[in-house]
């Protein structure tokens, strides 16, 4: 028991400080990392309609951002940060993609509680989640948030990590593709 309270404290300490909130007992097998290519992908969006990821690559840089749960507290700040910071987005010809497991009719719900007006996928069971590798957070309990930036080529050039931080993932992204038109 007590090894169990020192290591909820060590963990909690890792997430105040904004530590990457990877699994500390999982790996996974499949891993994007800056400089792979994006796998190919056909998913639901938020009306029901299916979004295939070929038909904006070579198009447009893109923004793809993996959350826990719709409406959670994190997620919708996370959320309403790009949703807000849009036309910032579209200067830099990107698109944003938000994906999570919860199913269409929570995100549109989700969507239209926020006035999201970005593209929202539903990956129940999590299959584009495992083929990106995203790791779970807090010890695999809770699916992870990480942001991915990719290139019109489909080209990983940024990749950020954070449960702790979600106000900071479009900070992040904003600011690989203005590092990218230099």
């Amino acid at each position: 028991m007590k090894t169990l309270i020192i290591l909820l404290m060590v963990w909690g300490l890792l997430l105040m400080v904004g530590y990457p909130s990877t699994s500390l007992f999982a790996q996974n097998e499949n891993k994007i990392e800056v400089g792979s290519h994006i796998p190919l992908f056909k998913l639901p969006n938020q009306n029901g309609k299916i979004f295939n990821i070929s038909t904006v690559l070579g198009k447009k840089n893109l923004v793809i951002y993996f959350y826990p749960k719709d409406g959670t507290t994190g997620c919708t700040k996370e959320a309403c940060s790009f949703r807000d910071n849009l036309n910032e987005f579209k200067k830099s010809s990107a698109t944003i993609i938000g994906i999570s497991g919860d199913n269409v009719t929570s995100h549109k719900n989700f969507a239209n509680k926020y006035h999201l007006n970005f593209t929202i996928l539903s990956d129940q069971g999590n299959k584009i989640r495992k083929l990106f590798g995203v790791p779970n957070s807090m010890m695999g309990v809770v699916p992870g948030r990480v942001t991915y930036v990719v290139d019109r080529k489909g080209v990983v050039i940024h990749i950020y990590n954070s449960l702790s931080k979600p106000e900071q993932h479009f900070k992040e992204a904003l600011s690989a593709l203005k590092y990218e038109k230099k």
